[in-house]
């Protein structure tokens, strides 16, 4: 492995452009319904009271559909074609919030079979970090 400081008009220290995307009852329940994924604390707002939450919560998942629209518009192909995701979710995205997603090219390197660079993500709800981690996508074709 070779790092690199640029390629191909990428650069360490690039900022991916921020995402900001409102999230509202009506959005969860349309991700719960396309998903399947119709546990009551995203869909019911009775029972998740009773919850640690105290209220719904959104889907993972439907808040690292933003990371991907974020990580498409960057590089779609080095995305779709195998890019490599690792994340932590550090609290919910309730419904009413906005999730701001950004990135920041922090490595690029040469590797066998190409040219790589390495993003670290944040999702935030105002100023609570909700997902955290980085994607590995090719960028040489």
């Amino acid at each position: 492995m070779i790092e690199l400081q640029s390629y191909a008009g990428y650069s360490v220290g690039d900022q991916l452009e921020e995402l900001s995307q409102s999230v509202d009852q009506s959005m969860i329940d349309a991700y719960a319904d396309a998903s399947g994924d119709v546990n009551p604390l995203h869909i019911d707002p009775e029972f998740a009271k009773t919850t640690f939450f105290g209220r719904t919560i959104a889907h993972g998942l439907l808040t690292l559909a933003f990371v991907s629209r974020v990580l498409s518009q960057w590089n779609w192909q080095g995305w779709a074609y195998g890019g490599e995701l690792n994340v932590s979710f550090l609290g919910p995205v309730y419904p009413g919030d906005t999730v701001r997603v950004s990135g920041e090219i922090d490595q690029i390197e040469k590797r066998d079979d190409g040219i790589y660079a390495r993003c670290q993500l944040t999702c935030f709800c105002d100023d609570r970090k909700v997902v955290k981690g980085f994607v590995i996508c090719k960028i040489s074709h």
